[in-house]
């Protein structure tokens, strides 16, 4: 198994996030109530890749503004001034590489990026490649010339034009966050020459027209076992839009007795099930971290554990971080305590851990699956050493 490209993620006043810190393994699971901020640590991903792919400004305003994105805290020191701040330790086993990259972002009635650094150490030449900027100046840098820095922008894009932090730009740019919508994926869609799966899924059929034969092929033996019935899945084309035809068998016993269905007609957790399969199966240079919200929803509970199967799988070959309420897709007792995280909400915060003492010694003697103590509502998230709030006064004073 390769090892994962995000090994430590730590976040500041993102959204309803006090503050987490989490070790994320290859295939990791957020589990926690309806409402209580799963999809905003998945959102922070996305966020930076948005932020990279396109400008923090579109990142930001797509979210509704600086003050949606930012937590309201409770600071008496400085009330006005709130800030965001991600940390990510990354490797890049591919070109024997790992580092870290952080930034803060902070504002009242405007914002700008207060700091940003990023360090990458080689280990075929033993020699680090950095830079610190802050409030738009550099600070320091292993490279003699470095391009404009700007305060509202994140100086990473500017350094992906430097060899040293291109492959750096490349793996954040390429996360992947899904919260795929069965009724976009079986509309007619128009052709689309994107390299990913977009983030609903309106673009499955193009993703999957461009799988090899092999690739689609595995995709489907796996989608076969969610629904039995279902022989094939091809791309098809009407009118200069594309959609997907499912060639299901209804009668096994009788040869060559199979019928063609529109994607319009399928169950949405066939759909959702196929935009899941896809996502993860993408090739690794495509990813280089996928995220996907509670993929098991509308699925038989009987199909979970294939579901499950799939991911750890996929999860040899790129990251994977899935959000989930469901005990019946953690019903597995040979899924590593470590790698869930629990996440709850409280007066308005949400906090994500890993999982207490108990619970993490109950999963480990294998007494309970992560489902049974799930529906026991007894995976509750490991207690902080210090709360955010006072983190946040000590960095100001």
């Amino acid at each position: 198994m390769k090892p994962p490209f995000i090994t430590r993620l730590s976040l500041t006043n993102y959204k309803s996030i006090g503050r987490c810190d989490l070790t994320l393994p290859p295939l990791g699971f957020l589990v926690g109530p309806n409402g209580s901020g799963k999809s905003n640590l998945l959102d922070a991903l996305a966020f930076i890749s948005e932020a990279l792919n396109t400008s923090l400004e579109h990142a930001i305003r797509d979210r509704g503004g600086f003050r949606e994105v930012c937590r309201r805290t409770t600071s008496h020191i400085n009330p006005a001034v709130s800030s965001i701040e991600m940390h990510v330790d990354f490797n890049l086993p591919e070109i024997a590489q790992h580092g870290y990259y952080k930034f803060s972002v902070a504002g009242g009635l405007k914002w700008s990026v207060m700091k940003e650094e990023c360090e990458i150490y080689d280990q075929t030449t033993k020699s680090p490649h950095y830079f610190s900027i802050k409030e738009g100046r550099p600070v320091e840098s292993s490279v003699a010339v470095l391009p404009a820095a700007m305060s509202d922008r994140l100086f990473l894009v500017a350094a992906s034009g430097l060899p040293e932090f291109r492959p750096v730009f490349d793996a954040f740019s390429s996360i992947r966050v899904h919260q795929l919508n069965p009724a976009v994926i079986g509309e007619m869609q128009k052709p689309d020459a994107g390299a990913f799966l977009s983030y609903d899924g309106h673009n499955l059929a193009s993703i999957l027209r461009r799988f090899s034969p092999p690739e689609r092929q595995h995709v489907i033996n796996y989608l076969s076992k969610i629904v039995p019935e279902i022989i094939d899945v091809q791309p098809s084309e009407q009118g200069g839009m594309e959609s997907l035809d499912f060639l299901q068998n209804h009668d096994p016993h009788v040869f060559g007795k199979s019928h063609v269905f529109p994607a319009s007609s399928m169950s949405d957790g066939t759909l959702r099930a196929l935009a899941t399969l896809v996502a993860v199966f993408q090739k690794r240079e495509v990813s280089s971290l996928v995220g996907i919200e509670e993929p098991e929803i509308a699925l038989h509970p009987a199909a979970s554990s294939v579901l499950l199967a799939a991911l750890r799988e996929a999860s040899q070959n790129v990251q994977i971080l899935v959000s989930s309420h469901s005990p019946d897709l953690l019903d597995n007792p040979d899924i590593d305590p470590s790698s869930i995280f629990a996440v709850e909400k409280q007066e308005g915060v949400t906090r994500i851990a890993g999982v207490d003492d108990a619970s993490m010694k109950t999963l480990k003697d294998k007494l309970f699956t992560p489902g049974e103590l799930l529906r026991l509502n007894q995976l509750a998230p490991a207690p902080e050493v210090r709360d955010s709030e006072e983190l946040l006064e000590v960095r100001e004073e």
